[in-house]
């Protein structure tokens, strides 16, 4: 058969289709077993031994503070829920509750300090937002608070940052009354004596959980 030349039909060739990337790892795998997923988490994820042995462990001013021990959030945590009880002694346990987690989410995602946050920009403080309702849901508060009692815990929070600022991380009076506005009023006068001093990390996670233990 004689041969034809010119060009030759043929099949089109198939596409090749790589094959998708694996979604980046969002959860963390904690002591207790669980695995929390950052992203989306879920309250049945949430242990409050792993809260606390975070907690215990990641340090307060990024480590810049006087002592042996970095000053933990786990401390800060102790220090706000009792700066709250002196403000309102009526105060309900639940809402004693929400103080000592009101830095909960740190468990995780760590403590960046302000100035850091306002970099960081939106997203940071989403994830956080996230994690703090999953963590409120867990232990039977409602996933946003009331407005009372939010300002209530800001306002120790910005009392405890005062005397953390002035006793162990080396500002000068001056200086953290123009930074952090130094608190005002009689029971603030008092919590302002009140002395700081950093402890181990087993201590304050044993301190958190005693406390968390009398709340529930």
């Amino acid at each position: 058969m004689p041969l034809v030349c010119g060009a030759m039909s043929s099949a089109p060739k198939a596409k090749t289709v790589s094959p998708a990337a694996p979604a980046p790892r969002a959860w963390q795998r904690m002591l207790s077993g669980r695995r929390l997923d950052l992203l989306d988490p879920s309250p049945l994820d949430v242990e409050i031994e792993d809260i606390a042995q975070g907690l215990s462990r990641v340090a307060r001013w990024n480590g810049q503070t006087s002592g042996d021990w970095a000053y933990s959030v786990a401390q800060h945590s102790l220090l706000v829920d009792r700066i709250v009880r002196r403000l309102d002694p009526r105060l309900g346990q639940a809402w004693q509750l929400a103080a000592l987690l009101h830095d909960a989410p740190e468990y995780v995602v760590g403590d960046l300090i302000t100035p850091f946050k306002a970099a960081v920009g939106p997203g940071y403080k989403q994830l956080e937002h996230r994690l703090m309702q999953a963590i409120h849901l867990r232990f039977g508060l409602p996933a946003l608070l009331p407005e009372r009692i939010a300002a209530l815990i800001k306002r120790a929070d910005g009392i405890a940052a005062y005397m953390e600022a002035t006793q162990l991380a080396g500002f000068e009076r001056p200086a953290a009354d123009k930074i952090f506005a130094r608190p005002r009023g009689k029971a603030a006068v008092e919590i302002l004596a009140w002395p700081l001093e950093p402890v181990a990390p087993p201590q304050a996670k044993a301190d958190f959980l005693g406390r968390f233990a009398q709340l529930v």
